[in-house]
Order: C-alpha cells, then sequence, then structure tokens
C-alpha cells in the first residue's frame, strides 16, 4: 500500500517495548503515553474472547495494543481522516493482526443504520474505548497543522456525542473507558452519566506531589452502583525516569486494574 502524508514523512515508533510497530505522521497527530495508558486499562478476561472498539481510533495504537495484551480479544478502529484509516490499516497488516483487528472509516455522528451499512452491529463490543480531542474549538491558539488541530480540538458540546456513541455501541454491561484531561473529568463523566455507572475514576499524576493532568474514566453500561475514586497513577520518579508501575504498563505491556485495592 503506496502511503503518503501532506506535508510530512512518516515515523516508525516501537510501543509496547517493541511488540508493536507503529507508523504515524512525523508531525501532526501522533500517539503516546495516553493512547497506552487508555489501553492498558481495557478490563480483558482470560480465555474470554471479548470484542473492543477502539472510537476515533487515530494509528490504530489503542485497539492494537489492547489485541496484543489479550491474545483472545478482537478489535474494531473506527476513524474518520482517510489517512489514518490508511495508516492504521497498513499497521494492522505489519503487526500481523488482520485476523483479530478491523479497520473502518467512519464518523461518531453516522446514524444507527449508517452504522448497520458500515458492518458495525449496534450493541455489540464488550468494551469501547476513547481517547476524544482535548480542547474546544475557538478557545486558545489553534494548531497550523490540520492534522494535529482535528485530532486534539472539537466543537463545543461533543463530548456528548462520544458517549452516546460509547453507549450505542456497548451491550449490556460492557464498559467505556475514556482518557482526557485531569480538569474535564466533570464533563466526561456528565457524557457517560446516565448512560453508563459504577464509575472508578483513575487520575494520572506526572510526578509525587503533584496535581493530575490525565484522567481515566470506566463506566459500567446500565449500572447504577457509585462513583469509586481511585489512588491514582504517577508517571515519573527521580529525573525523567518513569515509575515501575508506569514501566510495567508502557514498555512491558501490562494492564493497568482500575479494581479497587481489598
Amino acid at each position: 500500500m503506496a502511503l503518503s502524508t501532506p506535508g510530512s514523512e512518516l515515523t516508525d515508533d516501537a510501543f509496547l517495548g517493541g511488540k508493536l510497530s507503529l507508523l504515524q505522521p512525523r508531525a501532526g497527530y501522533r500517539a503516546g503515553v495516553d493512547a497506552v495508558l487508555l489501553a492498558a486499562a481495557i478490563p480483558c478476561a482470560p480465555g474470554q474472547s471479548e470484542s473492543v472498539l477502539d472510537a476515533g481510533g487515530g494509528v490504530g495504537t489503542v485497539g492494537l495494543s489492547v489485541v496484543r495484551r489479550c491474545p483472545e480479544a478482537t478489535a474494531v478502529l473506527l476513524e474518520r481522516a482517510p489517512k489514518l484509516v490508511e495508516l492504521a490499516e497498513e499497521n494492522v497488516l505489519r503487526n500481523d493482526l488482520s485476523a483479530r483487528v478491523r479497520v473502518f472509516s467512519g464518523d461518531l455522528t453516522a446514524s444507527w443504520s449508517e452504522m448497520a451499512g458500515l458492518g458495525l452491529a449496534i450493541e455489540s463490543f464488550d468494551h469501547v474505548a476513547a481517547n476524544p480531542p482535548f480542547h474546544l474549538d475557538g478557545r486558545g491558539t489553534p494548531s497550523p497543522d490540520a492534522w494535529r488541530s482535528a485530532a486534539h480540538s472539537m466543537p463545543e458540546g461533543d463530548l456528548d456525542l462520544w458517549g452516546r456513541l460509547m453507549a450505542r455501541m456497548a451491550v449490556s454491561g460492557g464498559t467505556a473507558t475514556m482518557i482526557h484531561k485531569a480538569d474535564s473529568v466533570q464533563a466526561v463523566l456528565g457524557a457517560l452519566t446516565g448512560r453508563f455507572g459504577a464509575f472508578k475514576v483513575l487520575p494520572i499524576y506526572p510526578r509525587e506531589g503533584q496535581a493530575a493532568i490525565r484522567v481515566i474514566v470506566q463506566g459500567i453500561k446500565g449500572s447504577r452502583a457509585p462513583l469509586t475514586l481511585l489512588p491514582g497513577l504517577i508517571l515519573h520518579g527521580e529525573g525523567n525516569a518513569f515509575t515501575p508501575a508506569a514501566d510495567a504498563i508502557l514498555r512491558n505491556g501490562v494492564g493497568l486494574s482500575l479494581e479497587p485495592a481489598r
């Protein structure tokens, strides 16, 4: 497959300590720590063939990371940007995961009939994951790179569309897992509440003693159980080195449990 990106070259990046090799644009949207943390938080039961929808899949980092960690899992990557769809398809092939990962070109605003036309059945996924854009359009300085701007900004109110898509595609009792800025936790919960419950909220801290920079929110469709605020994950220790817990996730592909300690 011939791949090209507007005004940029591709990089070939190793994830999970080399277990995944992903092509992505040198400039513009680039997957990193957030995507790997999100993938690690998707629960996979040993021996269970569970299905995962990576909503807004980009180059495929989240979905591919999940199936690499969970040998019985399958994933669908849903992405609207044609060039990122190309890269995701190539990344599936080059990691020899085409038997368990499919890529679809589509938008989260698609109707039920449009989703069905793509071959995506409503309420058919055990887990739905999302890493939505962080910034509202018109606030802050827009990126001059069209890919980066589209990946990191969205029209005001669109977070509810992500919650609606996640609820539409998850089975009853399935999970929705989203990573976002820590100061957006109220908006994330607002988008998911009424559709999901039994929320687990995991703050992500850059270093001990510093304010959280990210939050992972996970809920169960149809549940009305109360919210659980978890202790959180610290990314860095001395200098720029990752903490042992973060290193195990980012380099060794270990799962990130959102179950409270007993």
